[in-house]
């Protein structure tokens, strides 16, 4: 097991703690927003339904409309203050990302 560092504490207590692979998921989702704008949040959820869900909507679009509108509705009713802090939460991480990203390539130099 890997020992742990200064920085791993201070990640840690700054909510920086989380894997790698969802940061990364997370920064790609963040510039494709910014490249694509909301088309590329509806290809991500597209990307998360299984394949046989993905006929069912295609085959009965209005029933799957329905049934979308009817769950935005009970999550905005009683889950809307969480549902937004996550959204709210991922976009940070996603643009914090990106930010360390730029700032790593700039300030890559050493200060020489």
């Amino acid at each position: 097991m890997a020992t742990r560092t200064t920085d791993d504490h201070e990640r840690s207590a700054a909510g920086m703690d989380y894997e790698d692979p969802i940061r990364e998921h997370a920064a790609n989702i963040g510039a494709s927003m910014a490249e694509k704008g909301p088309e590329a949040l509806f290809e991500e959820l597209e990307n998360l339904l299984p394949e046989s869900w993905r006929e069912h909507i295609a085959t009965f679009p209005i029933a799957a409309v329905l049934l979308g509108l009817g769950a935005g509705i009970f999550l905005g009713m009683r889950k809307g203050d969480e549902v937004i802090a996550a959204a709210t939460s991922l976009i940070t991480s996603a643009a914090m990302a990106n930010v360390n990203q730029v700032v790593s390539r700039v300030g890559g130099g050493g200060g020489e």
